[in-house]
């Protein structure tokens, strides 16, 4: 069995400066058209995989073999600790089995009611102040942040939400440097650009979720929520519970992964419908068509199946996290290569979301990619925006349902247009933003649907 790679050689220091810069600019540029990449950066063995056969391979055949690595433990694991995203092993497995219940379909439905509501508050908001011009990344994040609140947290007992927000911005500011250094094996201690204001972040996170556990501990409600669940929750083989540091790790993660990704794939959304009116036309027709005029209800959100293929296409084209990395825990095969213990393994989406392989004319803006044929007839790691394997976010669904419901409640009010003829540029911190921030003309369009 093979074990020489064709190596695919890039300059170290470039890379480096790549991955402080914008994570997306350190990939080889041929993974956009080859199915993968070897690379050696640092004496350690990078595989890039853009074929859906060999991600398929590596994260579901593999996913025993492949923990999440150093690159995210630095990263993340300062405010997330041990939590579903960052864990592995045994310790993932009943922390992903402890909060199930909150995503299963009937319950998600269930939600449904407050994510309408919540979008509805937005969107009486905008129309107070007359629209004008709003940050939407910004409104997005504030909104979707206000559902998993609502929803998740029953409340989160006053919460300051401007500063989260802020917080978790001022974290992920620096992930660049963080990627960069653990590329290049240096201690954790060395300091860089805006590490001091992540860590007063972490603090100021994790101090505020602390507050929201202690007061439902002295003042318990009755109500199956994601902080009773892990509050109740029990290692059904040891019959464990989590420790407050522990349901922290989880509600960070729920909170920062729950609200930023949707945002992001809202705001993106906005963008694009404002440079295709006639896809932006079809979603309006379909929305009118199926609540006949009426507020929108729970019961409208399955039938928007136009408005899902939008949101749905502008993820594949702004994926809100655009790589996910693996690191092998021991020698395994994929493809015809064995792949030694210690690689790294990463499955760029935003790559795999726009090859050329998979993809006619990928740059493309194109909902109908995402009809019911045209998506069957797809191999299912084509398409990846909520990853794959074992390990696919447990919260897609509820992203799925709470965008098509913000699309339709805040469409139907407003008109949106882009303020900059060029587009802004997907910059990788962790999760994939615009910069510069995405500004867009808000017009009032007349109902407040």
């Amino acid at each position: 069995m093979p074990r020489d790679f064709p190596i695919t050689r890039h300059s170290t220091p470039r890379v480096v400066l790549s991955l402080i810069r914008n994570p997306l600019e350190a990939l080889p540029p041929s993974i956009f058209t080859e199915p993968v990449v070897f690379t050696r950066i640092s004496n350690q063995l990078r595989i890039y995989l853009a074929d859906p056969v060999l991600i398929h391979e590596a994260l579901v055949k593999n996913a025993d073999v492949l923990g999440k690595g150093e690159d995210v433990r630095r990263a993340l694991g300062p405010a997330l600790g041990q939590g579903l995203l960052t864990a592995d092993g045994d310790h993932w497995k009943w922390q992903r089995q402890s909060v199930a219940g909150a995503f299963r379909h009937d319950k998600l439905v269930e939600l449904l009611p407050g994510m309408i509501e919540t979008a509805g508050r937005t969107r009486d908001r905008w129309l107070s102040r007359g629209g004008g011009v709003l940050d939407i990344g910004h409104e997005m994040m504030r909104m979707t942040f206000d559902i998993i609140v609502e929803t998740m947290m029953s409340g989160g007992h006053g919460i300051d939400v401007a500063q989260v927000e802020r917080s978790i911005t001022d974290y992920l500011k620096p992930s660049g440097w963080t990627f960069a250094l653990s590329v290049l094996g240096v201690p954790e201690w060395m300091p860089y650009p805006g590490r001091r204001k992540a860590r007063a972040s972490v603090l100021f996170l994790r101090s505020s979720l602390a507050a929201v556990i202690d007061a439902r501990r002295r003042n318990p409600v009755a109500t199956n929520d994601l902080v009773n669940m892990l509050l109740t929750a029990a290692d059904p083989e040891s019959g464990r519970m989590m420790s407050d540091e522990e349901i922290i790790d989880n509600l960070l993660t729920f909170i920062t992964a729950g609200h930023e990704t949707t945002a992001l794939g809202l705001a993106w959304t906005f963008h694009l419908l404002a440079r295709h009116p006639e896809e932006e036309a079809k979603v309006l027709a379909e929305i009118d068509a199926v609540t006949s005029g009426e507020p929108l209800r729970a019961a409208h959100i399955g039938q928007l199946v136009y408005t899902r293929q939008v949101f749905s296409e502008a993820m594949r084209l702004y994926p809100p996290a655009p790589i996910i990395t693996r690191t092998a825990m021991r020698d395994f095969r994929l493809g015809t290569y064995t792949i030694p213990a210690g690689s790294v393994l990463y499955v760029p989406i935003y790559a795999v979301h726009r090859h050329a392989s998979l993809w006619t004319e990928p740059e493309l803006f194109d909902p109908e990619r995402f009809a019911p044929d045209a998506a069957r007839a797809r191999h299912r790691y084509a398409y990846m925006p909520f990853g794959a394997g074992p390990r696919v976010c447990i919260g897609n669904a509820f992203a799925l349902m709470e965008a098509v419901a913000v699309l339709a409640v805040l469409l139907r009010a407003f008109k949106l247009a882009n303020r900059d003829a060029e587009p802004p540029a997907p910059v990788m911190k962790v999760t994939l933003r615009p910069k510069p921030n995405l500004m867009m003309n808000v017009d009032v369009r007349g109902g407040k649907g």
